[in-house]
């Protein structure tokens, strides 16, 4: 079985800022990270090679600096790892992210399974996945939270919902965004750390990959930030003390003010 796990960098959390002037993220000189929901992506596609053999391959798309997250992917066991890397993708929206990351996956060919995080953690928008199954027209199962079974070409999984849980069962290949339920992600071994240091990564820039202008970066990404603020403080709550009819009848009035 051939795994693709798309992973993402991205700004630790106690570190975001914004570019007040372009709304995007900065990432120069700010420590950055994988995505913590892509390295249960990263384990589910170890675990499912070491049950039925193949290879797991990771793919990111980023600035050259994204390398160092496709060396940890191999040192937590994937075989093989590519870097999507082109300035013509600066700026791009989920949209663009997608349409890219399905077109380095069309050049691999060779794949039953793509697994990415439900989300990541810098936009929170969980549409990456989505986007890059609707690209190459294979069905996906989002929020998977187990998967039951996977034999005679179909895959059996459960996925979330918000008042429990289905059972989905799809031909490969196919696409899984995964949530933190199913699994504990291992840590790096001694002799992964040995062969990550030494792996070559594969970079491919967008001509690399087929991808067309008018749908990669900017120019490809229909959605653009047009603001961006801090939310005001809350206001200090309002207590009320006193005998109960007295402080009920304090409350009601308090209440009535708000929708005048």
């Amino acid at each position: 079985m051939n795994i693709i796990v798309c992973i993402k960098q991205v700004p630790d959390t106690t570190e975001v800022r914004i570019d007040l002037v372009t709304k995007n993220l900065v990432r120069e000189g700010v420590q950055a990270i994988t995505n913590p929901f892509d390295t249960y992506a990263i384990e589910e596609g170890v675990r499912l090679k070491e049950k039925f053999g193949g290879k797991v391959i990771a793919v990111t798309m980023g600035p050259p600096q994204a390398e160092a997250i496709l060396r940890e992917a191999i040192s937590l066991g994937c075989d093989e790892a590519i870097l999507v890397s082109d300035r013509a993708f600066a700026g791009a929206d989920t949209l663009a992210t997608g349409y890219a990351l399905s077109k380095a996956i069309e050049k691999i060919k060779d794949y039953d399974l793509i697994i990415c995080g439900k989300q990541a953690i810098d936009g929170d928008t969980a549409q990456v996945g989505p986007g890059i199954a609707a690209t190459l027209d294979i069905p996906q199962i989002t929020y998977v939270r187990k998967i039951e079974d996977i034999k005679d070409g179909t895959i059996v999984a459960e996925r979330m919902t918000e008042d429990g849980y289905e059972v989905i069962e799809t031909k490969l290949p196919c696409l899984l965004t995964v949530v933190k339920e199913i699994n504990t992600p291992r840590l790096p071994s001694l002799k992964g750390k040995i062969k990550a240091k030494s792996a070559v990564i594969t970079s491919w820039k967008a001509v690399d990959i087929g991808a067309e202008e008018s749908r990669i970066g900017l120019k490809g990404s229909p959605t653009w930030v047009l603001n961006i603020y801090t939310p005001p403080p809350r206001p200090k709550g309002q207590i009320f003390e006193g005998e109960a009819q007295v402080t009920v009848n304090q409350l009601v009035e308090a209440a009535k003010g708000l929708f005048h």
